[in-house]
């Protein structure tokens, strides 16, 4: 069967480029509409407030990449990004126990958020039939007139003196983000809005880069230390390409980290281990400090409606906005265009209906990883279920285990990548070390 005519996909982050590759199978045409002006290169945007700071790439996220752009890993590398091993090549130190850090075979690519994103914009510019428009408002959704099915967007270019046209399309894709106005413009069509599940962790974040210098040849590609009941500070130290280190600090549910030099140090002296503390005599500082706020996680239950606009579907962050401490986002957001890819040239009967459906079951692990480990903290307000607190204590305990066994280690690092599913945590082997308890 032929290609369809067109598609639309709303903004131009990781979310919205992946959706294109996944729609350019399937459509004749497919346009990327952005509010940005996009950079000619590897640069911050306004549009990414957080593409300064630590982005992680997940070992499924960076599989999901690689099947929409094959030999995307060996080009991020040649453009500068670091490749290695995840377990041994990152230092995790979690609830204040470093995970024993052997090679795993989990590899991974340290690169930052501008370059990542760049990387694939380039291999999508180059895919045929696809075409962007940047510095670009979008206004509203166009639907038929009885508002069955949307047929296009309104929008209006940023430059001075234009005016408002419409864009056509059989298949709009918001990819806007965390704020998507899709609830919005459905309510205006007089259809119901998403149930959300909103948990507020009150999370501020301080970045600093500083130069990478031989002598910190020795020194692992990342180290992450996470936040824990006790202890609400956390941060991440990873080399990127342009030998720099990006340093992103963090407090969750009110804590602040400082923004000023002698505040960093106080603030690294003050974490449960001392790499960062140790690291910052040894640094050059090239800019900070860099900061941003997140209110809360936000889960938009698109799959629970029981009507929906034909010609309409919403992907990535405007699906399920994650605590970016866990780094889950851009993975998340490209094993969805893999979804999108699969449900689209399948052309079921209701497509919204399928990709919501099946995009909630890509969404529901890293979600309960994420929102599992936020609520442990009695600064959340939240009383976990029972389930959840037993499995967070077993957690703890794993922990512990972890530190001394490089297998524990690596089965949790295959969760926490999306590789494996939670309950592979209480297989017999792993379940039988973890109640054996550590050997030292």
């Amino acid at each position: 069967m032929g290609k369809t005519r067109q598609a639309v996909v709303l903004g131009a982050g990781i979310a919205g480029l992946t959706a294109a590759r996944a729609l350019s199978d399937t459509f004749e045409s497919v346009v990327i509409i952005e509010r940005d002006q996009l950079p000619a290169g590897p640069e911050d945007r306004r549009g990414i407030p957080q593409g300064r700071h630590v982005h992680g790439l997940l070992a499924r996220g960076l599989r999901a990449l690689e099947d929409l752009f094959p030999g995307f890993e060996d080009d991020l590398v040649a453009a500068g990004g670091i490749r290695g091993d995840i377990q041994s090549g990152i230092h995790w130190h979690i609830d204040g126990h470093l995970l024993r850090p052997d090679p795993s075979g989990l590899i991974g690519v340290a690169a930052s958020r501008p370059l990542v994103e760049f990387g694939v914009r380039q291999r999508v510019s180059k895919l045929p039939g696809v075409t962007f428009i940047d510095n670009c408002d979008i206004m509203n959704l166009v639907t038929t007139p009885d508002n069955s099915r949307v047929t296009g967007v309104g929008v209006i270019s940023r430059v001075d003196g234009s005016s408002a046209s419409v864009i056509e399309a059989d298949l709009v894709v918001d990819a806007t983000g965390r704020g998507s106005r899709a609830p919005v413009w459905l309510k205006e069509l007089g259809y119901p809005e998403p149930p959300e599940h909103r948990l507020n962790v009150d999370i501020s974040y301080v970045t600093w880069h500083f130069k990478r210098e031989p002598h910190h040849e020795s020194l692992p590609v990342g180290t992450s230390i996470s936040a824990y009941p006790g202890s609400r500070r956390s941060g991440f130290l990873m080399a990127v390409e342009g030998d720099r280190f990006v340093l992103s600090t963090g407090g969750i549910f009110g804590e602040r980290p400082p923004d000023d030099a002698s505040g960093l140090a106080a603030f690294a002296a003050s974490l449960p281990n001392s790499a960062f503390a140790d690291f910052l005599p040894t640094a050059t500082l090239i800019d900070g400090p860099i900061k941003n706020r997140y209110p809360s996680t936000v889960r938009k239950h698109y799959e629970k409606l029981g009507s929906f606009p034909q010609g309409f579907l919403v992907i990535g962050d405007a699906l399920c906005s994650f605590n970016p401490v866990y780094g889950q986002g851009m993975s998340v957001a490209a094993m969805e265009a893999l979804l999108l890819r699969d449900v689209v040239s399948a052309e079921s009967g209701d497509t919204a209906k399928e990709f919501f459906r099946k995009a909630a079951r890509i969404i529901e692990i890293p979600w309960t990883i994420a929102a599992g480990s936020d609520m442990r903290h009695p600064e959340s307000g939240v009383e976990a279920p029972l389930q959840n607190r037993i499995i967070n204590r077993y957690l703890g305990r794993l922990y512990r285990v972890a530190a001394d066994d490089a297998d524990v280690a690596r089965a949790f690092l295959r969760v926490l990548n999306l590789l494996d599913s939670p309950d592979k945590l209480l297989a017999p082997g792993t379940a039988w070390r973890v109640a054996r308890g550590p050997n030292r």
